[in-house]
């Protein structure tokens, strides 16, 4: 492992050398997706060249060096969750699939009356599973309100949990207003009342170490392409023990270990979860993109990018009718604002024109929105490969954006 260079590291991101019109690409969009670097490429473009079969089923030859290097990424991503097992770790579509899993399969076993608990900063994904959830089996989701700088309500907990809590299900890391949740003393008190506990660790994994045993997280879901891989493909973390106590999500191939017209035995985990022929060049690219993030001096890595996101917080204050929508102590590099009454579509639109890529809109969190009483924001969020630099020009672009709309 070397130390963390910023400037070696760039070189190793194709699109970072692009031009968008006409203007060197800076991209602060990550939050959204982030980009590939050279070696995840080559790895899509090898495995079809060279290695492409389909996984478990095959005797030949290219069929076993596809399972065996397959099964050999689930080892690796494991490791880098310090999972427990191999097994523990099942290949989703991304984030939103490996929650929608635990609410399917976790929510066989409950029952009317049952409650949920989930936070007022929520994306989507970690809102509408659980609602779809309460009207099937007659459960009531309960909400976990945040407070004006942008940080949960934690006084609010020890009232909203219950003996009737099953799930409290929370994003580790805000998607839209950076902050980082005090995740493992949730946890903590969620356990004490007998409720599992899934983390949405989307907007957490890049950006910070994650130890499911050390947390203690039941479950915990994230997708490959905000982690540097492919789109198309997620990973769903859960206690073996657990998982083997639930029903799976779907039916099909290479799920089941014996098929009848009247009865189908399951397979073992985590082929139990993972029905019909997988993403199985997403899996290699996403163990590919884990590796590299390795080899950069991860720790590192981490630490230029906490610094970056204060120097944008830091570079901004000083801009006129500027507001940040949340302030927690403790936040990612992600950053979201409003400047007076312009619209974050319009500043979006000026942004680009000047090749930088934000993103612009509600970042599918409504309720939030609307507890802030506004449409949406203007988000910049960073990766390890942005720069000071950068952000200079941000604030410079920002600010001729403003001139041309005020």
């Amino acid at each position: 492992m070397k130390s963390f260079d910023v400037v070696q590291v760039r070189k190793d991101f194709p699109i970072l050398q692009e031009k968008v019109n006409g203007k060197p690409l800076i991209y602060f969009d990550n939050g959204a997706s982030s980009q590939k670097p050279q070696r995840v490429i080559d790895r899509v473009s090898a495995y079809y060249e060279h290695e492409h079969s389909n996984v478990h089923r095959g005797v030949h030859f290219l069929s076993n060096q596809a399972t065996l290097a397959y099964e050999a990424a689930r080892a690796r991503i494991a490791a880098f969750l310090n999972a427990s097992s191999p097994q523990e770790i099942i290949f989703t579509k991304g984030t939103t699939d490996a929650i929608n899993t635990v609410a399917f399969s976790f929510g066989e076993t409950m029952h009317p009356g049952d409650e949920i608990l989930i936070t007022g900063m929520e994306h989507h994904s970690n809102i509408v599973p659980w609602q779809m959830l309460c009207e099937r089996r007659g459960c009531i989701l309960k909400v976990l309100p945040v407070l004006e700088n942008g940080t949960l309500d934690i006084s609010k907990l020890d009232h909203l949990l219950s003996e009737k809590t099953k799930l409290v299900s929370v994003v580790h890391v805000s998607n839209s207003l950076g902050t980082v949740n005090p995740v493992k003393e949730i946890i903590v008190k969620a356990h004490g009342m007998g409720a599992k506990v899934l983390l949405d660790a989307a907007q957490s994994v890049q950006h910070l170490p994650v130890d499911v045993q050390n947390l203690d997280c039941d479950f915990l879901a994230f997708g490959g392409h905000k982690i540097f891989a492919p789109t198309g493909i997620g990973v769903l973390y859960g206690k073996k023990e657990l998982m083997e106590s639930l029903p799976p999500y779907q039916g099909g191939g290479d799920m089941i270990e014996h098929v009848t017209f009247e009865k189908t035995t399951y397979n073992t985990l985590p082929l139990k979860f993972e029905a019909g022929t997988p993403n199985i060049c997403g899996v290699l690219a996403l163990a590919e993109a884990i590796d590299y993030l390795s080899s950069i001096d991860p720790l590192g890595a981490f630490r230029h990018e906490k610094e970056l996101g204060s120097y944008l917080r830091d570079s901004m204050r000083e801009i006129p009718k500027i507001r940040f929508i949340g302030e927690a102590p403790d936040t990612c590099s992600t950053l979201s604002f409003l400047i007076g009454d312009l619209h974050p579509f319009d500043v979006g639109t000026l942004l680009d024109q000047q090749g930088i890529a934000v993103r612009t809109g509600h970042h599918c969190t409504q309720p939030l929105m609307e507890q802030f009483k506004i449409p949406g924001t203007v988000r910049a969020s960073l990766a390890f490969y942005n720069t000071r630099e950068e952000i200079d020009e941000f604030v410079k672009a920002l600010q001729r954006s403003i001139q041309i709309l005020s």
